[in-house]
């Protein structure tokens, strides 16, 4: 059974019609997806290897825990549930903060995916042990925490590491200053 999305303008206004999210990746139909970034009170980022099942960036490392919007979802109850379905931690709605929403565009050759959306990005206090989370085996192949320090220096040689998705260089700089910042961290 596919999984149904609301479709939004390409502003991220609600249009009122929702489709199969593959339908929304073959037609290129803006959507809303979320991110949440997990990190510790001891200074570190929980990233999370794509599966090697993944059409599109398999075994790179990125957010801590993403997905699509089910159809009349809210932004919060998807980060809630999909921290849930892919790595088996409980988080409520109160533990998360809103950082940005960023529209992103992307069109891929394998498997012929246009990915049109909206990244609705949290962050929130990892409170549990690594080993204490169950990684959902077809979405997510390997966690790691690392330090800010371990996290900017994967970044800047990210393009001939093969580490991240070298086109979000920007956005996860965004993210590592803004939990810093969250932390008071300089």
């Amino acid at each position: 059974m596919g999984e149904y999305i609301d479709i939004v303008t390409k502003t991220g206004i609600f249009t009122g019609k929702i489709a199969l999210k593959q339908d929304a990746h073959k037609n290129g139909w803006y959507h809303n997806t979320v991110h949440l970034w997990l990190y510790t009170q001891d200074g570190k980022v929980l990233l999370q290897q794509r599966s090697h099942k993944k059409t599109i960036y398999p075994l790179l490392w990125d957010v801590s825990v993403a997905g699509h919007i089910a159809a009349g979802e809210s932004f919060t109850d998807a980060a809630v549930r999909e921290a849930k379905e892919e790595i088996g931690l409980d988080l409520q709605p109160s533990n998360l903060t809103k950082i940005k929403t960023q529209r992103h565009e992307s069109s891929y050759a394998n498997g012929g995916i246009r990915d049109y959306e909206f990244h609705h990005v949290y962050i929130a206090e990892l409170k549990v042990n690594l080993t204490q989370l169950n990684p959902q085996k077809n979405e997510v192949e390997a966690l790691k925490l690392v330090s800010y320090k371990q996290f900017e220096l994967l970044l800047q040689y990210s393009e001939a590491n093969k580490h991240f998705i070298a086109s979000n260089t920007k956005y996860y700089n965004f993210v590592i200053k803004t939990i810093k910042n969250h932390m008071n961290i300089i």
